[in-house]
């Protein structure tokens, strides 16, 4: 009668096991964080800081794994065929949409293959101009472009980085003609234009800040809806009288679609958690950043938006693979 009762236990034990919902202990092992660009990037950055708060939230290690290459799709498929259990997640940005239509053979389909979990953060690009430049603002610079067809450059730090497509959207939402030159890097973009060759550019706002500060560049606009804390001067592109202009620089996570949602809910509870934690918060803040940290389902929807939203534009400008 014993060894029944034991038998009948151990089924029992078994058969609850089985019904528990997938990932009911996860993470039950460390967990990949694949980051798409170089070590030291801002997404590199932004990965290895939660993977730290991860780690000690969750008690295994979140490891970070660069895998760069092609624009972000090299590390972005490797997550978009990775088992959709939790234990592979990407470090999402801008990129990400971008890419679904800049690189014409994907082996993943961008707005299908991912689960998102959250949106981490968002930053606006600073549109800057030589101080030479005569428009003193957006609609003057508007007026100025169609008035000199193709004699305004703007600057990028590369061939299809938001830098680049946000001046391309703006030419076709004011249907004016400029001429982009490419960059490797802000660096060197930065230097052309405080020195005159290239008139206007798009970047992030702490990268231009110091030459705003120090008068050696003026500051036109920011690309978000509203104005930004860090220069509340600086009137949106939108305020300017561009309609319904919006760019953001963005991170945030996903993972493999088909991830248990419990698991997907699991991540982004904790990655909330983290993104309000007084020193992350700090270092989000003052890189520019504004903290979203908004449900899997918002998140899945700000992709969507955004892949429509840069498929005209690439289309429009017809961006190819740099």
């Amino acid at each position: 009668m014993l060894a029944f009762t034991l038998r009948r236990a151990a089924v029992l034990l078994v058969l609850s096991a089985c019904a528990a919902p997938a990932g009911a202990q996860y993470p039950a092992k460390p967990v990949r964080m694949v980051v798409a660009f170089a070590p030291g990037t801002t997404s590199d950055i932004i990965g290895r800081m939660l993977a730290e708060k991860l780690h000690q939230q969750l008690g295994q290690p979140f490891v970070v794994e660069n895998r760069t290459g092609a624009g972000g799709t090299i590390g972005a498929e490797a997550v978009a065929k990775s088992a959709p259990d939790g234990y592979t997640i990407l470090v999402s940005t801008a990129a990400l949409p971008v890419s679904a239509h800049v690189y014409p053979n994907l082996k993943y389909d961008t707005a299908k293959d991912f689960a998102s979990i959250t949106v981490i953060s968002h930053s606006p690009l600073l549109l800057a101009a030589n101080l030479n430049f005569p428009p003193k603002n957006v609609m003057e610079l508007v007026q100025y472009a169609k008035a000199n067809p193709g004699k305004v450059s703007f600057g990028s730090a590369g061939v299809g980085t938001s830098h680049h497509l946000t001046g391309e959207k703006l030419k076709l939402d004011t249907r004016i003609d400029m001429v982009h030159v490419p960059y490797k890097g802000s660096g060197p973009a930065h230097v052309d234009l405080m020195g005159g060759q290239i008139q206007i550019m798009f970047d992030n706002i702490v990268a231009l800040m110091p030459h705003v500060k120090s008068g050696k560049v003026r500051a036109l606009a920011v690309s978000s809806a509203k104005r930004h804390p860090l220069l509340p001067d600086v009137p949106s592109i939108q305020e300017a009288g561009v309609k319904n202009f919006e760019t953001v620089a963005w991170f945030g996570l996903v993972a493999a679609a088909g991830t248990p949602r419990n698991i997907v809910n699991r991540l982004n509870a904790e990655t909330v958690k983290a993104i309000q934690l007084p020193d992350v918060q700090k270092r989000l803040l003052e890189g520019g950043s504004d903290i979203v940290g908004n449900s899997p389902e918002a998140a899945d929807k700000f992709l969507r938006d955004e892949v429509e939203k840069w498929g005209a534009v690439v289309r429009a400008a017809k961006v190819t693979p740099g």
